[in-house]
Parts: C-alpha cells; sequence; structure tokens
C-alpha cells in the first residue's frame, strides 16, 4: 500500500500522514492504556482485517511511534507498545475524545464498547479544576467491562480491572453517556434504574461533576 501524502509543507498534514489512515489512531488510544500483544489488539479491535493491523502496526512502527518488545519469561511472545514519540499524541488523542464524546448520541446498531475506550473515556472527561482535593475511588461495571478509577490531588488514575474497597460501585450500561453528558441528573439516573450502585449516592454526584462530557 502506497503511503499517502498530502504535498504540503504543514505540521497538521504530517501528522495525517503518519496517523491519519484509518484504524492507526485507535491503535494508538488502545497502546496508551498500556502494552498489547497482537491477539490483544484483535480483541480490543474486533473489526479490524488482520492483515490491516498488521499493515498499520508496521507503518507506525517505520515512523517511530510504536515499538516492539519481547516480553519476559514464561510468555516470551511479542508485545507492543508506543515509543516515547507516541506518547506524545496523548493530548492530540484526549482533545480528539473530548470532541467525539459531545456528538456520539445513541449507540449505532452493531456498535461495541470496549475495555479500552472506557478507560480513555473517563480519562478524556476528567475534569481536574471539579476534583480539587477530592479522594474518592470508584469501579465502573458495565456488563462484561469493568475498570476503576482512583482520584487524587487533582489528577484521575484509570485502568482496567476490579478495585477491591472502591468508595463507590457503578453499575450502568450505555446511559453512562447520558449520566457524564448530564442528560439526567444522578438522582433521576438511580430513580429510573438507569445505575445502581454500592455505596454512598453523595459519591456518585461527585463522580458526575468530576468526569464530565462537554
Amino acid at each position: 500500500m502506497s503511503k499517502r501524502v498530502y504535498g504540503q509543507y504543514c505540521g497538521f498534514a504530517r501528522a495525517l500522514e503518519l496517523v491519519g489512515e484509518r484504524w492507526a489512531l485507535l491503535i494508538v488510544r488502545d497502546l496508551l492504556v498500556g502494552p498489547k500483544r497482537f491477539s490483544d489488539l484483535q480483541r480490543g479491535l474486533p473489526k479490524i482485517p488482520s492483515n490491516i493491523l498488521t499493515s498499520r502496526l508496521k507503518e507506525l512502527e517505520e515512523a517511530g511511534i510504536v515499538q516492539r518488545r519481547l516480553q519476559p519469561r514464561p510468555s516470551n511472545g511479542v508485545f507492543y507498545e508506543l515509543t516515547e514519540v507516541g506518547n506524545d499524541l496523548e493530548d492530540a488523542v484526549m482533545a480528539l475524545g473530548r470532541w467525539g464524546a459531545q456528538r456520539l448520541g445513541e449507540p449505532r446498531p452493531g456498535e461495541i464498547v470496549t475495555e479500552d475506550a472506557m478507560v480513555m473515556a473517563l480519562r478524556t472527561t476528567f475534569q481536574p479544576e471539579a476534583a480539587g482535593r477530592t479522594r474518592a475511588s470508584y469501579e465502573l461495571r458495565l456488563g462484561d467491562i469493568v475498570i476503576n478509577a482512583k482520584v487524587a490531588n487533582g489528577r484521575a488514575s484509570v485502568v482496567a480491572g476490579p478495585l477491591p474497597g472502591a468508595d463507590l460501585i457503578i453499575e450502568t450500561g450505555p446511559a453512562v453517556r447520558m449520566l457524564l453528558a448530564r442528560e439526567v441528573t444522578p438522582e433521576q439516573a438511580l430513580k429510573k434504574k438507569l445505575v445502581r450502585i454500592t455505596g454512598d449516592p453523595k459519591l456518585l454526584d461527585r463522580f458526575v461533576r468530576m468526569f464530565r462530557i462537554g
């Protein structure tokens, strides 16, 4: 496949030449969550053909954005991770994510939610100024997907997996978008059973203040 070029001496054009091909930024998004094996990337991007994933990874490697490393024993496999140059894309990916989140609307038929997408969604929607000196921990359950967030000193650490001892457990589904977009209040979401919680309801109010769309 020939490399797409725009013939313009422009930083934005050069960026698109490097990461503007289809699927490229989604691969970067998932690798921002953490290193992945080829099979992990396939699982997180189930609609990408194997040959396209191979091509995109090769292109990103050639651009110095992604690198391969050998896993230590006993795995002895290969995993992909972002280079320092690749990690520099985080702010751009987060900005695009914030812009896109305001235009999501309802899920289209066949659209799925992935673990890495939800991790990045929470990282993207975090509002440091609203967090202030809050210290709180959350476990968010969306069907089979479980992620968690720890908030302290105006920062949020969001990763995949459960969080034993979380201050609040939130169980929901697509309604999480409505909650973060403030289309429903926490009180309404609980009353309509769009959300279930284990813990102090006041922590749900705080969660919505700290993580929001728009």
